[in-house]
């Protein structure tokens, strides 16, 4: 009764209306990306220090489970996830989007979402002191089997492309080196260049490698970025019963995101891809996932938003955050002098269950909040012409890049990474390994650095890493995900070859080509480039000490025993047709190329000419190079009107309000 007694305390109008404005600003900053979740919390904190302690942790626990919902929307609508949660949203929920179910996507995602917090939040409020006990059970060993886990997951999803997922991974693993190492202090791969002592920005990565490509293929042609959906909106009452016949999936990945939740470091985005493997390994239709398959984007947003619950629970229990916004809270707990420990349910128990209530109720809120901006985002976006729609997404990914340090230099580091991360999806290397292999790095490193040096210490370096119980039950884990697609892939070709058994030849050839397994020649190409990057990582690794070293030397041998095999897989194939695809300098190609150029000059000159001069200038350039409708002139002048005040009204924002420190240059 005590517990249901702190409830009132949570419903005062004041705490009310902080969870409710807490919710809509982290969701508006979760759906940009390059506003983390982080960074609004941040600068929040010191507004709560006037509060009283549980209003102040209403506000950010708001604004905190908001931001991971809120990412959701860039997922869906523009195929860049607005947080790392949110990168296995993007595989259904885009392909969705651009079918015209946009709406219903949102819908669902909204639905999964606050059912996944509540069961985190009811966790944290009825099972904190139990399930802290598990976090206490993962030692380094156990971290660094976790994070590969997750490398083998996403490359497992890589349909078809399980090789390049794994390279992608490496590649991932790779760019976390970069900089000072997590153990050992050696400074890595920096090329004498100072601006990569600190190692590359995740966000700018994320930003580039997600968000680039698709700006890049969005002026490529005249067709509308979303189709509009024909039965409209964002049909609310089909999600409400698609949700409903979905409970279990709904369920389970809420308790998967809760437990790994748990777990420091791990977060939202492991959470997402278990969650999202499983719904695929349990669906009747695995091959639709991808494919805009409503089941992923449940099982991913259930998921991801169940953490934050999870997340609080070694936070409050053990003074161990799990992800950078719960430490930022745990120090805010700490400035009001509350002893974070198993004690804090007894001796601070008001504040404490106060704030577990507020979270429950924000969660809630996220309902009716996550629909009305929903509603409003998806058709905005339908809406706006796509001469307007490309320069501001351009104008947002240099805007969120440059944001978290005010550098332009991360700015130019996430051009660079998108144009890269274009060329390798062309060929079969998605942006998601290579993401999650960069999010995850420092975990896996971590934990193979100190479980190495425990085992060497002790003689017993195999044990270490295969005997363990948590270890063995991760590792088999991880062998499934990898083995069940590769087991999958053949049934499926021994079906095909029982098939074309009894079919013409001709038709046999033809189903071979129409499946895409002919030999590729740039694969082999970019795979021979990665086995020279494996051999550079491995020799640059010489001159490291022992606990800097032993990382990438091991992660470069992988990679280039990656590279080989693919290598190996391609010349296999038969050769490609005459007459197969060919690149072509096409119209969309032109366009491709004349953007990408835009984008590293806008990036190049900010420094020297200052921020809104290259904005405005970058912004009117994209707008002709987007244009196939070629309109009248008052369109012109009515656009270009709109482009002047979106690129002032962020300048204005980012100086006045964020107070960042923005490039003059010669001009503004």
């Amino acid at each position: 009764m005590d517990i249901l007694g702190y409830l009132l305390d949570a419903l005062t109008p004041f705490n009310l209306v902080l969870a409710l404005v807490g919710v809509i600003l982290g969701t508006v900053i979760g759906a940009l990306p390059g506003l983390s979740a982080t960074m609004a919390v941040a600068v929040l904190v010191p507004f709560t220090f006037t509060m009283d302690p549980a209003a102040g942790l209403i506000a950010l626990g708001a604004i905190y489970t908001g931001a991971i919902y809120g990412g959701a929307f860039a997922a869906i609508l523009v195929n860049t996830p607005g947080t790392p949660s949110a990168i296995a949203t993007t595989f259904d929920g885009f392909p969705m989007a651009k079918r015209g179910d946009g709406g219903l996507a949102v819908s669902l995602a909204t639905i999964a979402s606050v059912s996944g917090g509540i069961i985190g939040a009811l966790a944290l409020l009825l099972l904190a002191p139990p399930l802290a006990k598990v976090a206490l059970a993962f030692g380094p060993t156990e971290y660094f089997w976790l994070a590969v886990f997750g490398l083998t997951l996403i490359s497992a999803l890589s349909v078809g492309n399980t090789l390049k997922g794994l390279i992608g991974a490496c590649i991932g693993l790779f760019l976390s080196m970069v900089g000072v190492a997590i153990v050992g202090g050696d400074v890595r791969y920096t090329m004498g260049m100072q601006r990569f002592l600190a190692g590359i920005d995740l966000t700018s990565a994320i930003i580039g490698l997600y968000c680039v490509p698709v700006i890049l293929d969005l002026v490529a042609n005249a067709d509308p970025h979303l189709k509009p959906s024909k039965t409209g909106g964002l049909r609310l009452a089909e999600g409400f019963r698609m949700s409903l016949a979905r409970k279990f999936n709904i369920l389970r990945s809420s308790v998967i995101g809760t437990v790994i939740g748990i777990l420091p470091g791990a977060g939202g985005s492991i959470a997402g891809l278990v969650s999202y493997s499983e719904a695929r390994r349990s669906s009747r239709e695995p091959e639709n996932f991808g494919k805009g398959n409503p089941d992923g984007v449940i099982a991913t947003e259930a998921a991801n938003n169940a953490t934050v619950g999870g997340g609080f629970i070694p936070t409050l229990v053990l003074g161990i955050p799990g992800t950078p916004p719960d430490a930022i809270i745990l120090g805010a707990l700490l400035v009001q002098g509350i002893k974070i420990g198993p004690t804090l349910f007894t001796t601070d128990a008001p504040v404490v269950y106060t704030f577990i209530w507020g979270l429950l109720i924000a969660t809630v809120l996220m309902l009716p909040v996550g629909l009305l901006i929903g509603r409003y985002a998806y058709n905005s976006i339908i809406k706006v012409p796509k001469a307007v729609l490309a320069p501001t997404v351009a104008l947002l990914t240099i805007i969120g890049s440059f944001a978290i340090h005010s550098n332009v230099e991360d700015s130019q580091l996430m051009v660079g990474l998108g144009i890269l991360a274009w060329v390798l999806n062309r060929y079969g290397f998605q942006p998601s390994p290579i993401v999650l292999g960069l999010v995850l790095g420092s975990i896996a490193e971590q934990g193979f650095v100190q479980t190495w040096l425990i085992g060497n210490a002790t003689g017993r370096l195999p044990d270490m890493f295969f005997s363990r119980p948590i270890s063995i039950g991760i590792i088999c884990a991880a062998l499934l995900t990898l083995l069940y697609p590769i087991w999958s892939g053949w049934k499926a070709r021994r079906r095909q070859q029982l098939d074309a058994a009894h079919a013409p030849v001709t038709d046999a050839g033809t189903a071979i080509v129409a499946e895409g397994k002919t030999r590729d020649l740039p694969s082999i190409a970019i795979a021979f480039v990665f086995i020279a990057l494996g051999v550079w990582i491995y020799s640059m690794a010489g001159g490291m000490s022992p606990l800097g070293s032993v990382f990438p030397k091991t992660i470069s041998a992988v990679l280039v025993v990656f590279s080989i095999l693919l290598i190996n897989q391609h010349l296999r194939r038969p050769a490609t047709q005459a007459g197969g695809e060919r690149f072509t300098f096409d119209t969309g190609a032109r366009r491709r190329t004349a953007l990408g150029v835009v984008m590293v000059g806008w990036v190049l000159l900010m420094p020297e000419i200052g921020f809104l001069a290259t904005s405005l200038m970058a912004f009117g350039i994209i707008m002709l190079i987007a244009d196939y409708d070629r309109p009248a002139a008052r369109i012109w002048a009515a656009w270009g009107a709109a482009g002047f005040v979106i690129c002032a009204a962020f300048w204005w924002l980012m100086a006045n309000v964020l107070l960042l420190r923005m490039p003059a240059g010669l001009l503004f």
